[in-house]
């Protein structure tokens, strides 16, 4: 095989592989969903109240990142909204505090998964129930 025809081969699976689309933002699909609050007393041995949460920080990790890539917070009624996804799979998490007594910092993070298989899709997420 000539060289010419070497590079030509390389240069073309380069470029088909560098224009493969990864997980993240750059397309029109959206995951949501809402952050649920069950607020105990200090042992948590007594439920003071439940309602959606407010201005909580919800995180997203896009495909294999080690790291969150992006953060919104909830809205008054506790949903979040994560827009302009590409297709792939994702992975939400969100902080509670740790009613085990098992963390030493006190707080635990909850995930959820998320998989974007159609280029418009709207992924709603079951509810994130945390503790306050």
């Amino acid at each position: 095989m000539s060289k010419s025809v070497l590079i030509t081969l390389m240069v073309i699976s380069m470029s088909i592989f560098s224009c493969s689309k990864e997980e993240g933002e750059g397309g029109r699909a959206t995951i949501r969903g809402h952050v649920f609050v069950d607020n105990y007393n200090s042992s948590f041995t007594q439920l003071l109240s439940s309602y959606y949460a407010l201005e909580v920080n919800v995180y997203i990790i896009y495909g294999d990142n080690e790291f969150y890539d992006d953060r919104v917070d909830t809205d008054p009624d506790g949903t979040f909204e994560f827009k302009h996804l590409r297709k792939g799979n994702y992975k939400l998490f969100v902080y509670s505090k740790d009613s085990t007594f098992t963390e030493p910092s006190g707080v635990e993070a909850i995930y959820l998964e998320a998989e974007i298989t159609d280029k418009e899709e709207v992924v709603e997420l079951p509810d994130f129930e945390i503790i306050k």
